[in-house]
């Protein structure tokens, strides 16, 4: 029986008390009128998709060419998005193939961090194929292999008034999720990709995969993460500045 849009919103408002603890039935954007569409495929995803239910995963065989798009190497001062605080630091790290590289988990963690690549890999990892799904109108599926970002957020010790997670890369965006997308089990910290180690113009030496929004929420270059309990929009350095939406399920 098809589903008509009353029956849609009545569903929304009807199962908002279901939604897992730390979210609302309103993303943070709420009430910013160039932002309404980020509540209804907010509410469609938290509401009428099956709690924990995964994005498609492929074989092996499905596996296709992945064109590295925005910067391909953000120590280079010739790059659109080159940051002049973090770019040549990523530079160096990369030129010591980022052993003395480390993510830093700070905020709302009873024990914040640093993470060497190592120290990430001796976490049990997960392998995952799935479809890269492009605002731009191009996609692609690869293999991606990390560790679940829950695992390292409750060694650090996350603490229960947390609501959201920010990124910070070495290009200088910033961009964050909420607790519903932080704990999928397919929200990972990649740090191999296609059987192999990250490449440069894929983010290395890691980013986040978040399958359940389209590919901008993947952010590479990873070099901080914050947990908190407010909302921050990153300001000049955030995706709503640059006119995307916070929230962008799929």
């Amino acid at each position: 029986m098809e589903m008509n849009r009353r029956t849609v919103l009545a569903g929304m408002v009807a199962g908002s008390g279901l939604l897992l603890g730390g979210c609302s039935e309103n993303p943070p954007t709420y009430g910013n009128v160039l932002r309404m569409g980020d509540w209804f495929t907010y509410n469609a995803q938290r509401v009428l998709i099956p709690r924990r239910a995964l994005a498609r995963e492929y074989g092996r065989g499905d596996i296709t060419s992945t064109v590295a798009v925005g910067t391909v190497n953000p120590g280079n001062d010739h790059e659109p998005a080159f940051n002049p605080a973090a770019g040549p630091l990523w530079a160096r790290l990369a030129a010591n193939d980022f052993r003395e590289w480390a993510l830093e988990v700070v905020g709302a963690v009873a024990r914040p961090g640093r993470f060497s690549l190592d120290a990430l890999m001796r976490f049990k990892a997960r392998t995952q194929i799935t479809r890269h799904t492009c605002e731009e109108g191009w996609s692609a599926i690869s293999e991606w292999t990390g560790v679940p970002l829950r695992a390292v957020l409750e060694h650090a010790g996350i603490k229960p008034s947390a609501r959201f997670v920010k990124f910070e890369t070495f290009d200088a965006q910033q961009d964050s999720i909420d607790m519903f997308d932080v704990l999928h089990p397919q929200t990972i910290l990649a740090y191999g990709m296609n059987g192999a180690r990250l490449p440069h113009g894929h983010g290395a030496p890691l980013r986040v995969r978040v399958e359940t929004q389209l590919g901008y929420k993947s952010m590479k270059f990873l070099r901080r993460i914050v947990v908190t309990d407010h909302f921050d929009d990153g300001g000049k350095f955030g995706n709503i500045a640059s006119g995307y939406s916070w929230f962008a399920g799929i």
